[in-house]
């Protein structure tokens, strides 16, 4: 069989983790995606109690964990299961994180809260190695593919990633802003960062009722997510940051919508994330 990217979800909810039966479906897990690229180490897309999940796949037993890590912003829901992923507790084990400065280095912010008194201990007490780097727009390889950084519009300094590997293309925009009272301007960078990939995970956590009670909390409607997809013209959409007070039924409804919305507007296929889902994409010509 010819070489694949395998994109996994571990953890697909916004805001607070919420696992209850309600949930089961699509599960109640914070943000973490992971990204398989043939001939490379994995890349984990943002920290969320998702990657709990995911270590349960990695163990000392077998080779030391070695993996980059892309953290959008340092919302605790982005970066909750970094203490609690256990293949980076094992010697010789290594991660390394990129994500955006916020008023001081990621370093110095992961510091602050994975020590004492909010944790028992700090990121260095563990058995592996993390390396941290701040990053902004611009684009760098990590093994054999490409990964490029954009600003996001969020509450904080947020980025947006695309990678790219081989001729096929995933974009995550886990967390985004729709401009109130503009439901068709998208950001130019954005836009770019989306243009023609193959898989766009975006943020898709309110209904429009919602958001006109939460206008600045830095998400935005499904109705924006296909928005979004449209003018980048996506091959699949997949519904992200499910809102931790939608039931499994909801997220149904609302991909409903979303795929009806969609219909005639230059998307392939709307989805919504499901924990445990694996999307895998076959290099054209393969």
């Amino acid at each position: 069989m010819d070489a694949m990217l395998d994109v996994t979800f571990y953890g697909v909810r916004g805001s607070t983790p919420c696992p209850c039966d309600a949930n089961a479906r699509y599960g109640g897990n914070t943000s973490c995606v992971v990204v398989d690229v043939p001939g490379g180490d994995p890349i984990l897309l943002d920290l969320g109690t998702g990657l709990r999940f995911y270590g349960f796949n990695e163990h000392c037993a077998h080779d030391p964990f070695r993996g980059t890590a892309l953290v959008s912003h340092l919302h605790w829901d982005h970066i909750q299961g970094l203490p609690f992923f256990a293949p980076i507790n094992c010697p010789d084990a290594r991660l390394d994180v990129y994500g955006p400065r916020n008023g001081r280095t990621l370093e110095a912010c992961f510091e602050e809260f994975m020590a004492p008194p909010y944790f028992p201990i700090g990121f260095r007490d563990l058995a592996g190695e993390i390396e941290f780097h701040d990053v902004d727009a611009g684009s760098f390889a990590v093994g054999p593919a490409t990964v490029t950084v954009a600003a996001v519009p969020h509450v904080g300094t947020t980025n947006g990633y695309r990678i790219d590997w081989n001729g096929v293309s995933i974009a995550y925009v886990s967390d985004h802003q729709e401009p109130v009272g503009e439901p068709a301007r998208v950001d130019e960078a954005v836009l770019a960062l989306a243009d023609g990939v193959d898989v766009l995970i975006h943020d898709a956590q309110f209904t429009p009722d919602e958001f006109v009670q939460r206008p600045d909390w830095g998400h935005c409607t499904v109705g924006y997510a296909v928005e979004v997809a449209h003018q980048a013209g996506v091959g699949e959409l997949v519904l992200f940051h499910h809102d931790p007070g939608h039931c499994d039924a909801t997220v149904d409804g609302l991909l409903e919508e979303a795929q009806a919305a969609a219909e005639g507007r230059n998307v392939g296929v709307v989805s919504a994330a499901a924990e445990g889902r694996t999307i895998s994409l076959v290099p054209a010509g393969s």
